[in-house]
C-alpha cells in the first residue's frame, strides 16, 4: 500500500506549492494530490497561465513528485461551481492524473441541504460526460450536510442515470465523523465497492470539534481501516490529509513535522 500513498496539499493551507512538495519530499511522499480550491486551498487553479503551469510542473519534476489527482472543491448546486470543476478537469489532463475531486457544496461549513437530487445529477451531467470523453474519474468526498458517509454518497451515485463508471466516491475518514457523527470502519465496508480515492484522515475530540491531527495522534484505529482496504484488494490512492484545529498549525516546522509523523506511522502500519 506504501505505493498507493500521497499527500493532499490543502495538509499545507496558509503555505506555497513548493513548502508543501518540499516539505512531502523530505518527510517521504513521491506523490501529491494539488489542492485547487479557490476559496480555500489554491496551489494550482484552472485559470493559471501556461507559464505558472509549466513552473508547476518543473517543481514536481524537481522533486520527484508525481501528480496524482486534482481536489477542485466545487459548489456544484450553482453555475459557477459547475464552470469551476468543468475547467479543473483540464488540469487532470495537464498533469496526467487520472481523478478529480470534489464534494457536492462549499469547501467548508457546508450545511444546505440539497432537497432534490435529481437536480444535482443533472448539474453533474456536463461533468461526468467530459470525464467519461477524456478518460477521467470524477469522485465525490464525504463531506458536508447532504453526504457524510459513504452509503449515503453510494445512493446517490447509484441513482445518477446513465453513469458509466466515471463517479464514484473519495472517502474521507475524517469527514465521516465530523461531518455525519459515525465511525468509518463498517461505513466504509458498506461502500467500499464505490470507493476509488480514498482521504486518509485521522480525528480527535469531540465529533464535531475541528480536530485533524497528524496521522496516528488521533482517535481513529486504522488497523481497522487497512484491513478493510485490503480484504477489498483496495488499488487507488491514499492521499493523506491533515487539517489540524481550527486555529491551524502554529508554523510551518509544525506541519511537516506532522507530514513526517505521518508518513513514518502508515509506513510502520503497511510493513
Amino acid at each position: 500500500m506504501l505505493k498507493q500513498l500521497a499527500i493532499n496539499s490543502n495538509t499545507y493551507h496558509g503555505f506555497s506549492l513548493e513548502e508543501a512538495v518540499k516539505g512531502a519530499k523530505d518527510a517521504g511522499f513521491s506523490q501529491i494530490e494539488l489542492a485547487a480550491v479557490r476559496d480555500h486551498t489554491s496551489h494550482i487553479l484552472p485559470d493559471m497561465s501556461a507559464k505558472q503551469l509549466h513552473e508547476i510542473k518543473k517543481l514536481l519534476q524537481n522533486y520527484g513528485m508525481k501528480c496524482i489527482g486534482i481536489s477542485a472543491h466545487s459548489n456544484v448546486m450553482q453555475k459557477e461551481g459547475v464552470a469551476n470543476l468543468m475547467e479543473s478537469i483540464d488540469l487532470a489532463v495537464e498533469f496526467g492524473c487520472d481523478y478529480i475531486t470534489t464534494a457536492t457544496g462549499d469547501s467548508h461549513d457546508d450545511s444546505d441541504a440539497i432537497d432534490d437530487h435529481s437536480i444535482l445529477a443533472k448539474n453533474l451531467l456536463p461533468v461526468i460526460e467530459k470525464c467519461s470523453a477524456l478518460n477521467k474519474m470524477l469522485v465525490l468526498e464525504t463531506h458536508g450536510n447532504n453526504f457524510a458517509t459513504g452509503e449515503n454518497l453510494k445512493s446517490f451515485i447509484k441513482s445518477i442515470p446513465n453513469n458509466e463508471n466515471n463517479v464514484r466516491i473519495n472517502y474521507d475518514t475524517g469527514n465521516v465523523i465530523f461531518y455525519g457523527n459515525k465511525l468509518p470502519y463498517e461505513d466504509l465496508v458498506a461502500s467500499i465497492d464505490y470507493v476509488e480515492f480514498i482521504h486518509l484522515k485521522d480525528k480527535s475530540g469531540p465529533y464535531n470539534e475541528w480536530n485533524f491531527p497528524a496521522i496516528g495522534d488521533g482517535a481513529l484505529d486504522f488497523n481497522k481501516i487497512m484491513k478493510a482496504l485490503n480484504k477489498a484488494k483496495y488499488k487507488g490512492p491514499i492521499s493523506v490529509e491533515i487539517e489540524f484545529t481550527a486555529a491551524g498549525p502554529k508554523n510551518l516546522e509544525e506541519v511537516n513535522n506532522s507530514v513526517k509523523k505521518s508518513f513514518n506511522y502508515l509506513s510502520n502500519l503497511f510493513a
